[in-house]
């Protein structure tokens, strides 16, 4: 049998302490929270950063962070569930634009609508109940 070479393995057995890492954070009700974020297949991950240079880079000047060593990071995300730490990632979505969605639902609104376009909806709806009641009956 040939020997393994492990510095190949894309994802080492053991974990390698990582040292103190800069940890993006947001201000809450009860003072800063950590952020968590979605791997590309949708899991819940924690991040951290091996340099503030990196943090910024990725997520831009105005982050917020605070320095956290890896266990200390496993242990606040993992009654969370979360139990993947991703360090130094390279790429994040941007962060979504919530005044031209808040404008979009404004335009999209029910209250826009014509009242006597509602009262259609409701006669609408009213007699596909009533014909499913119907159908029921017998």
């Amino acid at each position: 049998m040939s020997p393994v070479d492990r510095s190949e393995d894309p994802e080492p057995c053991e974990r390698v302490p990582a040292g103190l890492l800069f940890v993006p954070v947001r201000s809450g009700p009860a003072g800063c929270t950590a952020r968590f974020f979605r791997t590309p297949l949708g899991g819940r991950t924690a991040v951290g950063f091996t340099s503030a240079a990196k943090l910024t880079a990725t997520l831009g000047t105005d982050q917020a962070s605070i320095r956290l060593c890896e266990p200390a990071l496993r242990a606040l995300a993992a009654p969370l569930g979360v139990t993947t730490l991703t360090i130094d990632p390279q790429l994040s979505a941007p962060s979504a634009d919530r005044t031209a969605a808040t404008a979009r639902e404004r335009e999209n609104s029910w209250r826009r609508w014509h009242p006597q376009h509602v009262g259609a909806l409701r006669v609408t709806g009213a007699a596909a109940v009533v014909a499913c009641l119907n159908l029921l009956i017998g």
